[in-house]
């Protein structure tokens, strides 16, 4: 990544994770984990289990079940300027949950993606196309193909209810426009003819669109029915809109810990650098292209919103050291205890939102010929840049936006040298980016607001794609892993000339592994290409077999989940072993190893909610004292909602 690297443990992030603690039990709680709010106007789509049971009940034909994925694709994104973490072969993001969550817009490639990957959850299969200047997805049920158009929200309904497939749709634009030549490729003479409902005097399987307008837009009036007999005749080929699967949204809060999730923007967004901006970070939900979010439940005020991550490190505090992922050779003060070693902490700091930017302020006192350096790895501690060095005691400011900067997880490490040297005050700032639209707003009148705090659970993730062309260091590529590669060339971990090959990723975790989640965007195109997953749970003694990656396709999504991990586990290995004998190769894959916080437990929340009514400001402060609790909010008028602010009681 040409970057400076300082290797200090010989395998994997286990040299940081597995460094314990030696104080005995009970030990106070370090970390609160999966703390959730939700209210009971806006469904929960934090992970893809939460999303299926809001929004897929027993008994539900596939068709409802389809739909069903289709709304939630419609309601939880926009179309807009995708934005860009290059960790999915595309360059976009491509994670229906984490498009919910943390963006909650998108081009119609990642629609698509959306759609199959909710759909494969529930059992259904889906696969995606391209057509003229547009992605749609089709999914397959009731012994048919069926096309669900969740980027220009549209489907096509036949005469006897059934919705369209994509082989359908050319068919019949192609058809018509044959009989009607002077209306082919003509924006301007098809916007004509379907204006005041002419629309409807056009190809008979796009007359029964519940979406069009009479004037015959769709229903962001970006798009209309111009647009789909352009798009629809077309030549269309089948391609696989490659997505990541695992992210969920785990708010983990320590104590000087504060989330603020704001119904607001500060104008940041992930594509800063590089990138469109989206025209959504100044939109107003029920006006211009976002008129009709409101049909689909959305109270938000806008779409994109900023927070703030900080951490004010309790250092002060004797229990500081439950918090910490390492403390070594460290006085309950964070100073130097035996001046002939170096004293160690280690901070992780993950996030269930994207960084856009972080900026770190600390304090030191520096003894005589001792000094402070403090390093960061944003690859689950394999490699440590030094970012900031003190020999003299001082107050300094670190931005750490050039390393921090799309990342949702990394790692600071302070290495105190010296007698009398120590930290006296660390305080961490970061803008995050979120979508609005999920987030547990209020409306006019009683709302239920549910609280939980559990599993105390945290992941560790590597989370990647193969091709450095696109990486070109903007993101962690999957080489910075560490992978053992045999067979394989770099590049898409593509199978040799041998026909067979294997990657084999380490991953470890700082408490008891409780279940491994992975998979990835692959391709065999051969009936006898494929990858067989494995793991070993004894440092590669012994590998188990998992699942098969099989072909013949030339693209495809899959995700497995381990649950059955040996006792006092905490760290694995996961195997790709590639037969070729056409083409075999990996676009993006991920690994999420979840685990038992060794610190974590209960302690009570501070939930702080802020919104405004005719123009007067009003607050409701929750003090929640168990991990499950149900109370009520009133809102007498309707509510502009601000923000929601999460923090451990003091």
């Amino acid at each position: 990544m040409g970057r400076a690297s300082t290797r200090t443990f010989g395998t994997v992030a286990a040299g940081i994770f597995l460094a314990g603690i030696g104080w005995g039990q009970p030990s106070p709680v370090g970390v609160v984990s999966h703390v959730k709010v939700l209210s009971d106007k806006v469904p929960d789509v934090s992970s893809m289990e939460a999303w299926k049971q809001s929004f897929i009940r027993d008994g539900m034909t596939d068709a409802e079940k389809a739909l069903a994925v289709w709304e939630t694709a419609v309601a939880f994104r926009h179309q807009d300027a995708p934005p860009n973490e290059y960790l999915q072969s595309e360059g976009n993001v491509h994670d229906a949950i984490k498009m919910f969550n943390v963006y909650g817009y998108n081009m119609c490639c990642c629609a698509s993606a959306t759609i199959e990957q909710l759909a494969r959850y529930v059992g259904l299969e889906a696969r995606g196309y391209g057509i003229t200047a547009h992605s749609v997805p089709e999914v397959y049920y009731d012994d048919a193909w069926h096309l669900l158009d969740a980027s220009l929200i549209a489907y096509f309904p036949k005469p006897d209810g059934q919705l369209a497939g994509l082989e359908e749709m050319v068919a019949g634009v192609r058809a018509w426009l044959a009989d009607h030549p002077e209306l082919k490729g003509n924006n301007a003479k098809l916007m004509e003819f379907m204006r005041g409902g002419g629309w409807r005097n056009g190809p008979d399987i796009l007359s029964r669109n519940p979406h069009y307008d009479d004037n015959g837009w769709l229903p962001a009036a970006t798009h209309g029915w111009c647009s789909t007999m352009q798009e629809f005749d077309t030549d269309s080929f089948i391609y696989e809109y490659g997505y990541s699967q695992g992210y969920q949204v785990n708010i983990q809060l320590r104590p000087g810990e504060r989330l603020t999730r704001n119904w607001s923007n500060k104008g940041l967004h992930v594509n800063m650098t590089d990138g469109d901006a989206p025209g959504c970070l100044n939109g107003t939900v029920g006006q211009g292209d976002l008129r009709y979010a409101p049909q689909y439940g959305d109270i938000a005020p806008g779409r994109i919103g900023n927070g703030a991550l900080e951490y004010d490190v309790p250092l002060g505090d004797p229990d500081f050291r439950f918090s910490a992922l390492t403390f070594e050779n460290l006085t309950a003060a964070v100073a130097v205890d035996d001046p002939g070693d170096a004293g160690t902490v280690v901070l992780r700091m993950p996030s269930s939102y994207v960084y856009l930017g972080g900026e770190m302020l600390y304090d030191a006192g520096v003894g005589e010929g001792g000094s402070v350096t403090v390093l960061l790895s944003d690859n689950n501690g394999l490699d440590w840049r030094p970012i900031n060095e003190m020999k003299a005691s001082a107050e300094r400011t670190v931005v750490l936006t050039p390393w921090v900067f799309r990342r949702y997880d990394y790692l600071l490490k302070f290495v105190l040298n010296g007698e009398g040297t120590q930290l006296n005050t660390l305080r961490l700032t970061h803008d995050i980016q979120h979508s609005q639209r999920p987030l547990p707003a209020l409306a006019q009148g009683p709302n239920t607001i549910t609280f939980s705090a559990a599993p105390q659970e945290g992941t560790v993730t590597i989370d990647t794609q193969t091709n450095p062309e696109l990486q070109h260091g903007k993101q962690v590529y999957y080489m910075d892993y560490d992978p053992v590669l045999e067979g394989l060339s770099e590049q898409y971990m593509r199978v040799g000339d041998t026909g067979r090959g294997e990657s084999t990723f380490r991953i470890a975790t700082p408490g008891d592994m409780t279940r491994l989640r992975f998979g990835g965007h692959y391709r065999a195109r051969d009936a006898r290409d494929g990858w067989d997953l494995s793991v070993s749970f004894d440092d590669g003694d012994t590998f188990s077999p998992v699942d098969r990656f099989e072909g013949p396709t030339q693209g495809r999504c899959q995700y497995v989940s381990v649950e059955e991990i040996p006792a006092d586990t905490s760290e694995a290995l996961v195997r790709w072993s590639g037969q070729q004998y056409n083409t075999t190769c990996v676009f993006n894959l991920r690994i999420d190893a979840d685990y038992t916080e060794s610190r974590g437990g209960f302690r009570p929340v501070k939930v702080t909610y802020r919104w405004s009514e005719a123009g007067a400001d009003r607050e409701n402060v929750r003090i929640a004292e168990s991990p499950d609790e149900t109370y009520e909010i009133e809102c007498a008028g309707e509510p502009r909602m601000k923000s929601i602010i999460l923090e451990l009681a003091e």
